[in-house]
């Protein structure tokens, strides 16, 4: 089985799912708490592991009840924690999200200890080289993500972003990358193109081929997802579900995704992998709980197959 190294966050998720999100200054009675693991970097490695994919995690908690109940449920889901360093000084990284009844979210990040993976850390990642695929998100520093993404580069090792939470990259970074998966916002801001429908995801895309991105994936919400290359241009539609949670969604598509080309799956077959992944994602609760197994989506295909509304 091929390897997936995971770079990236950890922390734990408290949400409030409520009737609307609160305006500036109001507050709002009557919501339910519930809280659950999550991090966009933790969250990749769940969807990765619980899909199918050999997974190592890399990231950095704190010496507390929340980097403690991490890393034990990253070893509950058969993910290796050896690099899930432990920082004495700062509190593991904390999530405040809010959740509206159509789904929509609002969130703030603590990063605590995330903002403390540093390049220096990764020298200690002994077997970074044997990954087929390693993932990457922006909720560590990009200075780590640069180091990271220069040696895997050097190996001619796959390297994906997903360019979440939005912030600029580097040309350098980007030259070479071998998949970038930004959602519509995440284009936008890097590409410098508003990414509204197919005709202006095609356009941001072709920006990012131009910097030396080798394929690109702009996901689309509930309208699927967009592929380009310079060969091969592709439109996934998403199946219609009721959402109730977005939380993840994109996690969970970054990870499939990972384990779809580890699985060298053809682009067709390994977005709608992925689609299907994070279409089964958002009709649950939280970030890691609403990932779902690899039996999972075997069984919605089937059933799509049958309603005769097959991706």
């Amino acid at each position: 089985m091929k390897k997936i190294i995971v770079v990236g966050s950890a922390n734990t998720d408290m949400v409030v799912k409520a009737k609307s999100l609160p305006l500036p200054g109001e507050t709002l009675l009557g919501g339910t708490f519930f809280m659950y693991a999550g991090g966009k970097g933790a969250n990749q490695a769940v969807a990765a592991a619980r899909l199918g994919g050999e997974v190592t995690l890399v990231a950095k908690v704190g010496n507390d009840i929340f980097g403690q109940e991490t890393t034990l449920n990253l070893q509950k889901e058969n993910i290796n924690t050896d690099f899930v360093f432990v920082d004495e000084n700062v509190p593991s990284g904390t999530a405040l999200i809010m959740v509206n009844e159509e789904g929509e979210n609002c969130i703030v990040v603590a990063p605590g200890a995330n903002s403390y993976l540093l390049p220096a850390d990764i020298v200690a990642v002994e077997f970074l080289h044997e990954a087929e695929i390693i993932l990457m998100q922006l909720e560590t520093p990009v200075a780590t993500i640069e180091a990271v993404a220069k040696k895997a580069k050097a190996n001619n090792q796959k390297v994906i972003i997903n360019p979440a939470p939005a912030q600029k990259l580097s040309d350098e970074l980007l030259n070479g990358l071998f998949l970038i998966t930004p959602n519509e916002t995440e284009a936008s801001l890097l590409s410098g193109v508003t990414v509204t429908d197919e005709a202006s995801a095609a356009e941001a895309a072709a920006i990012f081929l131009t910097k030396g991105v080798q394929n690109v994936i702009i996901t689309l919400g509930k309208h699927g997802a967009y592929f380009q290359n310079q060969d091969q241009r592709l439109k996934i539609d998403a199946p219609v579900v009721h959402a109730k949670d977005t939380t993840a969604a994109g996690d969970t598509f970054s990870g499939a995704l990972a384990v779809a080309v580890t699985e060298e799956m053809d682009w067709d077959s390994a977005i709608k992998f992925a689609v299907q992944a994070a279409s089964i994602s958002v009709t649950k609760m939280g970030a890691q709980a609403s990932i779902p197994y690899r039996n999972e989506i075997a069984e919605e295909i089937e059933n799509t197959k049958k309603s005769g509304l097959l991706l």
